[in-house]
């Protein structure tokens, strides 16, 4: 499996996500393109895909909400959103441990 695609930042961490709306259930599926990819039940209509993922990530990361912050692709399936108060290496070790498992 690649590289979890985080970086530090002044203000926390990068993470790039590419974002599946509309999706059966709300999941990470994984590292796919360089991206951590999440799929979302909400459509991608009103910013209700953006509101899930946040979510999502937030649950995930055991973090508030409030600490997630969509920097750049608001409007487009691949972000980077920031999440402030997280090491990349607290980021890396919780997503990784919520991954699903290839067994190959």
């Amino acid at each position: 499996m690649n590289d979890l695609p985080v970086r530090a930042t002044a203000d926390g961490t990068l993470l790039v996500v590419r974002v599946q709306p509309r999706a059966r259930r709300n999941a990470v599926a994984g590292i796919h393109a360089g991206a951590l990819k999440v799929c979302v039940s909400a459509p991608a209509e009103g910013g209700k895909a953006n509101e899930a993922l946040v979510r999502l990530l937030a649950e995930l990361l055991e973090v508030a909400p409030g600490r997630l912050l969509i920097r750049h692709g608001a409007t487009s399936r691949q972000k980077t959103v920031l999440i402030e108060g997280l090491s990349p290496n607290q980021v890396t070790e919780r997503i990784r441990s919520r991954l699903p498992r290839s067994d190959s």
